[in-house]
């Protein structure tokens, strides 16, 4: 779950300080009636993942396509999904699929990764 004061911190960090992620007035005169936070944010978890916990410690993160489909609001529950697409045990490479979904199983953002780790593929 992401709160406010982590969008806060991604907007300092990248300098993405658009009005409808921080401005609660704002936002409330856009289609979404509230603050959303950052796609990318949001995507962050994928990184985490890779990361750390798939297929491990040591992964290198190649590449990730994303598409944002509905936006994702501060104080709610999400869940990550992958799923192995293709495996290149040659190139020590994996294709995975990552999909966002609201607590409501509605998806929020989808895409593919591109993964590599010379000992666990």
């Amino acid at each position: 779950m992401f709160t406010q004061e982590d969008v806060i911190g991604f907007a300092k960090v990248t300098g993405d300080n658009n009005p409808v992620h921080l401005d609660t007035v704002y936002a409330s005169g856009t289609i979404f009636k509230k603050p959303i936070m950052h796609g990318m944010l949001g995507a962050s978890i994928f990184s985490k993942v890779f990361g750390t916990l798939f297929p491990g410690n040591g992964t290198i993160y190649l590449s990730q396509s994303l598409h944002f489909i509905r936006p994702m609001y501060v104080n709610e529950t999400y869940d990550a999904f992958f799923e192995v697409i293709e495996v290149d045990r040659d190139k020590h490479r994996a294709r995975i699929a990552t999909k966002i979904l609201s607590i409501d199983s509605k998806e929020t953002m989808n895409g593919e990764a591109l993964i590599m780790h010379v000992e666990k593929i």
